[in-house]
């Protein structure tokens, strides 16, 4: 997550205005936006496992290494196309003990496979590499390195780089469809620091030059953008939730403090697994890693800078108080762990499965806790951040997402739909049927749709269209026609229809609304007497 927020909700929060990762609206793409985000012919090969090895110099803010990519020829593959930001130096690149010709373009990298690795063949390459990468200027809202300094002194390093890609710091093949089934990172940093990664911690090797490398190792599918070095003056300390290890990294001074606020996680643990399932990667265990910078998903080593408070660093997204309750960067990115990494969306382009349903988890976090009711006061509270000026869904093929709406309208809309179910029962299953079903798995938009259009008889589909291929919400407008009301619906989609809750003089009533108008059954006196379930429908609405 970026956390995408509205000028106005930044000014509140005491920050300046910044530029997402990827989060700016574009009206034309470049040849550079197509090589990163479609699935050329050069990219017709299966990522199995990356093998990691780098050094990192502090000081100097270089870094250099290799990847060995392991991978499976899905067509004959004459030339492949490895990503490695244009700004960093290809230093060689083996192939079965032989140095590759290739060439560059933008941030891709042609490797010359002459004559061809036959369709079905898996094979390895050695990609060696150095550079001074990308620094972030605010990180996470823009992709880099971070090197900041600890309060005493000490380097303190990380990395965040959703949307901007994780070739920023090391080649791969940089599309969020293939994700290594296996990774091993091994990051050497200098003596006295610890580097903190991805899965399970090998163990440490003292190296001859002044440097440790720390080694870690993934046994789940992962994107590339989770792949991440934490490098610090680290303390562990650890936990248990059933069968699930919970290991903690924080700054010596912060121990005690991260000690206390953490026992949220097996909180919130107890809530997450009985609404989604059971945690995605017991095999990697789950971590939370202090940063430099406020937070990010990054699978099993979830970066955590919340300065140890409740709220997001103390405020409340909401405005409505229920926000101050829980720590945010907790809750948010490790619902990450089952909308996000577990279920992956195929294309930048479709983030919403990401994010809206994130976003969506802290409510039921909140309802977890304490109720329905406060849940629903959240996700109203939270309408406050929504812009409706540009569609939740993307371009696809060129790497860009669409509105930051995608938080806000997206967990909106899921709410809405569980209303439209008109029971809780069924909602509840059907969600945790689609965390299960679709673990570990990479999906699109029309994925999503039909399993939560198939659970019941209502047709959600011009609902999931409008609010996620336009800007607007639908509109419901009443007026009254006799001694009656009449109602219809406005919006985009043709034919639009959707089931609404209304009250009318206190009794709530279920309208099968359409862009027709129709006619209630009941007499009113006046309009005044209509009121819609704003806490359940986020629809606009007006009395003509």
């Amino acid at each position: 997550m970026r956390y995408f927020l509205p000028l106005f909700s930044l000014l509140l929060l005491g920050f300046l205005p910044i530029k997402a990762q990827v989060l700016t609206h574009k009206d034309s793409f470049t040849e550079a936006d197509t090589l990163r985000g479609s699935l050329r012919p050069e990219r017709n090969y299966d990522v199995l496992k990356y093998h990691l090895n780098v050094k990192v110099d502090p000081e100097d803010r270089y870094i250099s290494g290799y990847n060995t990519i392991t991978f499976k020829a899905e067509k004959n593959l004459p030339v492949m196309q490895v990503d490695l930001f244009e700004n960093m130096q290809v230093d060689s690149i083996l192939y079965r003990g032989k140095k590759m010709n290739f060439e560059r373009k933008f941030d891709a990298v042609f490797i010359d496979m002459a004559p061809q690795v036959p369709k079905n063949a898996t094979d390895s390459l050695q990609f060696f590499y150095s550079g001074n990468p990308v620094v972030a200027k605010n990180a996470p809202w823009d992709g880099g390195f971070v090197f900041e300094k600890d309060e005493e002194g000490n380097p303190w390093i990380a990395v965040a780089v959703q949307g901007t890609g994780a070739s920023l710091w090391y080649p791969n093949k940089d599309h969020q469809s293939d994700e290594p089934e296996e990774a091993l990172i091994e990051i050497a940093v200098p003596n006295g620091l610890m580097n903190v990664s991805n899965g399970r911690f090998l163990g440490k090797e003292v190296l001859e030059d002044g440097y440790t490398q720390w080694n870690w190792k993934v046994e789940s599918p992962i994107n590339n953008y989770n792949i991440v070095v934490n490098i610090g003056n680290y303390v562990h300390f650890s936990d248990k939730y059933k069968d699930l290890d919970l290991d903690y990294y924080v700054l010596p001074y912060h121990l005690e403090k991260a000690k206390k606020q953490f026992e949220e996680v097996k909180i919130m643990m107890d809530c997450f697994y009985d609404k989604f399932g059971a945690y995605p990667f017991e095999k990697d265990g789950f971590k939370l890693v202090e940063t430099p910078y406020l937070g990010m998903e990054h699978q099993s080593a979830v970066a955590y800078g919340n300065e140890f408070k409740m709220g997001y660093l103390g405020k409340d997204l909401s405005g409505t108080g229920i926000g101050l309750k829980w720590d945010f960067i907790t809750i948010h990115e490790s619902g990450h762990e089952w909308f996000g990494n577990s279920i992956t969306a195929a294309d930048i382009a479709d983030m919403w499965i990401h994010e809206g349903f994130t976003t969506y988890s802290e409510a039921v976090y909140i309802e977890c806790r304490w109720g329905k009711q406060e849940a629903l006061e959240y996700l109203k509270g939270i309408r406050s951040n929504i812009g409706n000026q540009n569609s939740i869904i993307g371009e696809y093929g060129v790497n860009s997402e669409g509105s930051g709406d995608m938080y806000y309208k997206g967990a909106n809309l899921l709410n809405t739909i569980r209303s439209i179910y008109d029971d809780d029962d069924l909602w509840w299953k059907t969600l945790k049927d689609y965390t299960e079903i679709h673990r570990h798995q990479i999906i699109d938009t029309q994925t999503t749709e039909d399993f939560f259009n198939k659970a019941i008889s209502t047709d959600l589909s011009p609902v999931f269209d409008q609010y996620l291929r336009y800007a607007k919400i639908p509109e419901l407008q009443i007026r009254k026609k006799g001694n009656s009301l009449a109602y219809r619906w406005q919006a985009d989609v043709e034919d639009f229809k959707m089931p609404v809750d209304i009250f009318i003089n206190g009794k709530e009533v279920r309208l099968l609304a359409t862009d027709e108008w129709q006619q209630y059954s009941g007499k009113i006196d006046s309009l005044d007497e209509v009121k819609i379930n704003e806490k359940e429908f986020y629809i606009d609405f007006s009395k003509l």
